[in-house]
């Protein structure tokens, strides 16, 4: 997750599901997007176990050289984003788990 943007970050969770994230901060610096669901799966879970994903995974640039990679959309495939708050983080106080950083395809 401090690794450079563009890079995936596997790691596990509960000893169980593997979670697919994307860094998308500066090297040093926490930040990375979960991916919660692609088209017709949803839960970071089952976008991982319907996608193979494991830890070898971990470190690699988010390019075809990969296996994973982000396209752009064509004009006709253009979707509307909608932010909403956070699911499950109450524990973070109501600043944190308040703001909109969840993002859901409308």
């Amino acid at each position: 997750m401090y690794g450079p943007a563009g890079h995936l970050y596997i790691y596990r969770i509960y000893g169980l599901h593997w979670m697919l994230n994307v860094v998308t901060g500066d090297t040093g610096q926490a930040a990375a997007v979960l991916i919660r669901g692609v088209e017709g799966i949803n839960g970071p879970g089952r976008v991982a176990t319907a996608l193979g994903i494991d830890a070898s995974l971990t470190g690699m640039k988010a390019e075809r050289a990969s296996g994973l990679w982000f396209e752009e959309a064509s004009e006709a495939q253009r979707i509307r984003v909608m932010r909403t708050p956070r699911i499950g983080v109450d524990y973070a106080g109501p600043v944190w788990s308040a703001k909109k950083l969840r993002f859901v395809v409308q």
